[in-house]
């Protein structure tokens, strides 16, 4: 990476001043904000003022020297400037730079695990779900681009309550509906279901009674279950597959309880201080997970966590504590396995081996609600002495999607509080379903499109919809709203797509890129788009680092802009002898980093649209 060069040449100069041994890791190395403080700034003469007892200003003209003695960072750093109270500009040299290339840091060793989507199986998926599904396979992107070696899980919750519900509904609850998907139908089965719980007992009851059928097993009642869960595992699978996500492993729920996973952990966790019987007050026969004192100092959530309810019915955490153990290749026995379709696995209760979990690292896609059971994995990891494994535990929180008052409105939605969002909730029917806004943005741009050529409506519309979710920063509520996400034009993933589309045809009628001879001076619109692109490898080291993918939409959207202001302002096929050639191959170059960003974004690179 570019930065690393840089910071590599300082810390040699560093070396040279002080006769100290440094690193790169040791340089403080930004670019900064304005161009006119550089390329890149650093404050290593400021730090150095104290144990040198000099001022920086000296320290920094002393530095700049050693620099230059050195040799520049190999001839990349064209001018250094300095700067008070002592910080140092440095300048590239481009010409320098369009000759080099520059690798991204090796790989940590191991497997990472990271699991994502793991939406119940009880009806269609909705927007809130399609929003975790485009990070999880964002951030897998991002790994096997930096040559990670990432495996994705998909979870599914065939014990839980939303299940029983739709289970509850398809045995007692009477519903004639037309549609084309069995989601769709228990869609609103699902939500007619929990509201007739209101009014009559009697069928509320009957939720536990298939509750314990589920997990149990080899009943009427969880073969009906484990149908109706199968048949929408596969409608969400084949409806995220329009959207470039795919998985490795579908785990269920089921078969870490009925393969003895839980019996296991359960026989560990009693072995640690932490892990009670209650014997009285309202928790009485319950097993639970005693915070720590560590847990508790300032966290919201203060209760002991119920592992094991005082009916039997283990608790979602329970089954989750189980399922990271084996994640962590921690059990001695192991899932049995079938191909699903395609390359998809599922675990299987009669199945063949396969080489799946053993992770030396695991991430876990899941909305900020989900914040106290994650801790509460890594708190039980912890009791049982897998100090190392617990750090390698990581929880991706991101805010929920709710809907803005207009697209509630028209989902019928009482809007007379006058609140600025409403949130989706699937017992009350109310929600925007995946396929839906796949339908509605496809006519939308089919609407709006001349050319038909290149990719289509469809293809277009899933990478529209997959971006917009993307491009908000991980923490913030997305109030997802119909029109705004509907638009083609702004920071949208059709404006990233056309701006590719661009340059593939600037190249096209260009017919060869040639190797500019020397880079001298640039215009400012050049200039903006050449330093944006040299930032591509360190944009995406720290996104993947710091697992924000909104981080590459941002530098795509701005490498985009970059670009169409210079197509505006600077003539490239038309250009004088020597313009024409460098703009050419900064057209290029363009078109190459975009091409990688929105492969790591799971966009299309189309060369027409």
């Amino acid at each position: 990476m570019l930065s690393q060069v840089m910071a590599e040449g300082v810390a040699k100069a560093l070396q040279r001043l002080t006769g100290e041994p440094y690193a790169r890791e040791d340089v403080a190395i930004e670019q900064p904000a304005s161009v006119e403080h550089g390329d890149y700034s650093t404050n290593a003469a400021m730090k150095l003022a104290k144990t040198l007892r000099q001022p920086p200003i000296r320290i920094a003209e002393q530095l700049k020297a050693a620099l230059e003695e050195e040799g520049l960072a190999g001839g990349l750093i064209r001018r250094i400037e300095v700067v008070p109270p002592g910080f140092m500009n440095l300048f590239l040299d481009w010409g320098e730079w369009a000759k080099r290339s520059f690798s991204l840091p090796p790989a940590a060793p191991g497997k990472t695990v990271v699991e994502h989507t793991s939406i119940n199986p009880n009806k269609s998926a909705h927007i809130g779900h399609l929003r975790n599904s485009c990070i999880g396979d964002t951030i897998v992107r991002m790994l096997r681009r930096m040559g990670s070696q990432a495996e994705v899980h998909n979870y599914i919750d065939d014990l839980g309550n939303q299940l029983a519900d739709t289970v509850v509904g398809l045995l007692h609850v009477p519903l004639t509906a037309s549609h084309d998907r069995f989601g769709d139908y228990c869609w609103e089965l699902y939500s007619l279901t929990n509201k007739q719980y209101e009014s009559n007992p009697e069928l509320a009851a009957k939720r536990a009674d298939v509750l314990h059928a589920l997990e149990e097993g080899n009943s009427a009642v969880s073969w009906i279950g484990l149908l109706a869960a199968e048949r929408i595992v596969r409608e969400h699978v084949e409806e995220m597959q329009q959207f470039g996500i795919a998985y490795d492993l579908l785990v269920w729920e089921s078969n870490i309880v009925r393969e003895g996973f839980w019996a296991t952990a359960f026989e560990l966790l009693q072995r640690s201080p932490l892990f009670v019987r209650v014997t009285e007050g309202k928790l009485a026969g319950c097993w639970v997970l005693k915070q720590t004192a560590e847990e508790t100092g300032e966290t919201e959530h203060h209760a002991d966590k119920v592992l094991v309810r005082s009916n039997g019915i283990l608790t979602y955490t329970a089954k989750d504590i189980a399922y990271h153990l084996w994640k962590f290749g921690l059990f001695d026995n192991d899932f049995s396995y079938r191909k699903m379709f395609g390359s998809l696995w599922t675990t299987s209760g009669n199945g063949t081996k396969a080489e799946f979990g053993k992770a030396d690292r695991v991430i876990n896609v899941i909305d900020v609600r989900q914040e106290y059971p994650q801790a509460m994995v890594k708190q039980a990891l912890r009791a049982l002495g897998f100090e190392a494994q617990a750090e390698q535990l990581h929880h991706v929180n991101y805010g929920v999607v709710s809907l803005s008052p207009a697209s509630a409105r028209e989902l019928g939605v009482d809007t007379s509080d006058g609140k600025g969002s409403y949130a989706m909730s699937g017992r009350q029917g109310i929600g925007i379903k995946i396929s839906e806004l796949l339908d509605l943005m496809e006519r939308r741009i089919e609407q709006a499109r001349s050319d038909h050529e290149g990719l289509s409506s469809r293809e277009i519309a899933a990478a529209s919809i997959r971006y917009y979710l993307l491009r908000f920063n991980m923490h913030t509520e997305v109030v997802f709203d119909l029109q705004q996400a509907t638009e083609l034009s702004g920071n949208t993933g059709v404006y990233l797509l056309y701006s590719c589309v661009r340059a593939s045809s600037v190249l096209q009628k260009a017919q060869q890129v040639p190797a500019p001879e020397s880079i001298g001076t640039l215009a400012k619109a050049e200039y903006a788009l050449l330093r944006h692109i040299s930032l591509w490898e360190d944009t995406l080291y720290t996104a993947c680092r710091e697992l924000t993918p909104n981080a590459i939409c941002t530098y795509a959207y701005e490498l985009s802009t970059l670009f169409n202001n210079f197509y505006a302002s600077c003539p490239i096929l038309k250009a004088e002898d020597g313009q024409r050639e460098l703009r050419i191959w900064l057209t290029a170059k363009f078109r190459e980093t975009l091409g990688d960003a929105l492969q790591v974004l799971g966009l299309p690179t189309p060369e027409r649209m």
